[in-house]
């Protein structure tokens, strides 16, 4: 990892900003940021404004509690909250979700998701694959794809941002690129790196000295090259400093410098660790319209703590009305920025909640069936897709597969899943996803 210390302004969470300059990652294969770009250069670049912000919920959120209550079922099913009625005719919510339920029809609620699997990971929503039967080198990210498909939209903004925590509060097994590299792994303004080059005493301020000391280096050993190596690296150390030491990826980053009413809408939420997953802070979903509006491809941010195996309701009155604040005020802010027909927004966990309530007052995993809510995209929205059976534990119609989300993502952002290819690390072509298509209810 190579840091590069800024001045010392902090955000009023005490967060230095100099923190968030964090680029490059030597720990993985030894590759510098020029290395990196230069390994990104081949991957096809397409200019799009298009992208994509994906909101995971690590533990997997309690369906019956959000999304599709259930009042006809028994007590210890239907649980202790009561639907309210939304924007949308029909359409009921929790009514710990009163702001999204004011927006529905600016929203797609998927009730049916059916091919989740029992395992706490982050990976089938951000690969959309199962672990099983990986191609040589693994499934990559749905960011690490885009990144290497679509390239950077600005050379100062990476294509795949991560908000995720650092490792101590890292979502379960984040996934990672998988056969595409490092060179299309997540940028994380808060990384983990444990063997970080610090350049000591050179400021952001003070790189552009550096810079000319390493290009009269550079002219000397141009001279002595007879190959023309140095001139074709030229260009990549270029692009490299000109991230170090551009100032729009800070700037993305630093949400104070929005307007204190889009502030006050997103609010800070809590910055507590929830179990063993991440902070529930709103203001991230803040900085991830920052991002993709400055030129991110694909942001991803890990929010709360959602394994309810106890005290399933009292998690939930403390944590619903957080998500609740972050995704309407994300929702709203795209819409009143005319963003909301370039920025797709996905909302998931990695599977739902058993329908009966355990002896702890808790929900249990539930692969068998789960929600999801989408916004924004250009999509068609107003409405819910698929439906479980009067208990909540199975599709009663339209099952969802994860890949049919993904499909639908990457349709998109321009990329035509039943044409594009990308090569595993045995060289065979791999699409990606496994054969579904673009959910016709959305497009």
């Amino acid at each position: 990892m190579l840091t590069i210390h800024g001045q010392r302004h902090r955000f009023c969470d005490g967060v230095s900003r100099r923190n968030f300059l964090k680029v490059g990652a030597l720990g993985l294969g030894g590759l510098n940021l020029a290395q990196l770009l230069q390994a990104e250069s081949g991957s096809g670049i397409r200019r799009s404004h298009k992208s994509v912000i994906m909101i995971y919920l690590p533990g997997g959120p309690p369906h019956q509690d959000t999304f599709d209550l259930k009042m006809d079922a028994p007590l210890e099913i239907r649980g202790e909250f009561k639907p309210i009625p939304t924007r949308v005719p029909g359409i009921q919510v929790c009514e710990l979700l009163p702001r999204i339920a004011a927006i529905t029809d600016k929203l797609t609620l998927i009730r049916s998701i059916s091919d989740a699997v029992d395992d706490h990971s982050d990976f089938m929503c951000m690969t959309g694959r199962t672990k099983r039967n990986q191609p040589p080198g693994g499934w990559p990210a749905f960011g690490s794809v885009v990144s290497r498909v679509l390239g950077a939209q600005d050379p100062s903004i990476p294509p795949f941002v991560g908000l995720e925590p650092t490792m101590q509060h890292r979502p379960y097994n984040a996934s990672g690129p998988g056969y595409l590299g490092v060179s299309n792994r997540s940028f994380r303004p808060a990384g983990d790196g444990k063997s970080d080059m610090v350049l000591n005493g050179v400021t952001a301020e003070r790189l552009a000295d550096r810079r000319s000391l390493l290009t009269s280096f550079d002219t000397l050993r141009r001279e002595l090259d007879s190959s023309g190596l140095m001139e074709g690296l030229d260009s990549f150390n270029q692009q490299a400093f000109g991230m170090l030491t551009s100032s729009k990826l800070l700037e993305a980053l630093d949400f104070q410098k929005e307007d204190k009413r889009v502030i006050e809408r997103f609010g800070k939420g809590d910055p507590r660790v929830h179990g063993d997953a991440a902070p529930m802070l709103t203001e991230q979903f803040l900085v991830a319209r920052r991002l993709v509006e400055a030129g991110a491809r694909c942001v991803t941010v890990a929010f709360g703590f959602w394994d309810y195996h106890g005290n399933n309701y009292q998690n939930a009155r403390a944590d619903l009305p957080l998500l609740d604040q972050g995704v309407s005020a994300l929702v709203e802010d795209l819409h009143d920025r005319g963003l909301d027909k370039e920025v797709s927004v996905i909302v998931w966990g990695e599977f739902g909640r058993s329908p009966k309530i355990n002896k702890d007052a808790g929900r249990d995993p539930w692969p068998r069936v789960s929600a999801a809510l989408l916004a924004c995209g250009g999509m068609k929205h107003g409405q819910v897709i698929g439906s479980t059976d009067r208990m909540g534990g199975e599709p009663a119609d339209r099952p969802v597969q994860f890949g049919e989300v993904f499909a639908t993502l990457y349709h998109n952002l321009g990329i035509d899943v039943s044409k594009v290819t990308l090569p595993d690390h045995s060289g065979r072509p791999q699409f990606l996803v496994d054969g579904q298509l673009p959910m016709k209810e959305l497009i």
